[in-house]
């Protein structure tokens, strides 16, 4: 993982901010358009593309590391999908790594390899677990989780009053 500004890279990706330009802004309409990926979400984004952008850039603004990225494949233009670590909802302190990859960027290792970027960028920032929340049945996510070595907490309703399955990744050297 190598900082750059507002970046982060992998060796395969370039996370970078989103932004307003007319291709991302694009990108964004499809990738939340798509009902293969809304569902696993609970829906499309309640605000436009921009605006998701101008909350996004609130997130990262807000307190390092927290972020919402563009997951662009390294060498190309191309935006695999969006990689997150921010605040889970109406938590105690609780820290969210998520990932949303456009399907024509599935089965790639992109997701996992984008959240392992941004979950040791929370890490070397002092950050002791992160968690991630995946509705039942997106087996894909629970694939990344168990990738990723995380461990299953099993079903909660807490940040998003909807039922879905926790995980959790403690930093190394962290004890419960």
């Amino acid at each position: 993982m190598t900082p750059v500004g507002g970046e982060l890279r992998s060796a395969r990706l370039r996370l970078r901010p989103w932004t307003t330009c007319r291709g991302d802004l694009s990108r964004l309409a499809d990738l939340y358009g798509r009902e293969e990926v809304t569902r696993w979400l609970g829906g499309t984004p309640s605000v436009p593309p921009v605006e998701l952008v101008a909350r996004w850039r609130a997130v990262a603004e807000a307190e390092d590391p927290f972020g919402v990225w563009a997951l662009e494949v390294a060498g190309s233009r191309t935006v695999a999908g969006t990689v997150l670590l921010k605040p889970l909802p109406d938590g105690v302190g609780e820290v969210e790594v998520g990932w949303h990859l456009h399907p024509d960027s599935w089965g790639r290792g992109y997701a996992t390899e984008a959240a392992r970027t941004v979950i040791t960028r929370g890490f070397a920032a002092g950050l002791p677990e992160v968690y991630a929340v995946v509705r039942p049945g997106n087996t894909a996510s629970v694939a990344v989780c168990t990738r990723l070595g995380m461990e299953l907490l099993g079903r909660m309703r807490h940040w998003y009053d909807v039922e879905l399955d926790a995980f959790r990744l403690m930093a190394p050297g962290v004890v419960e």
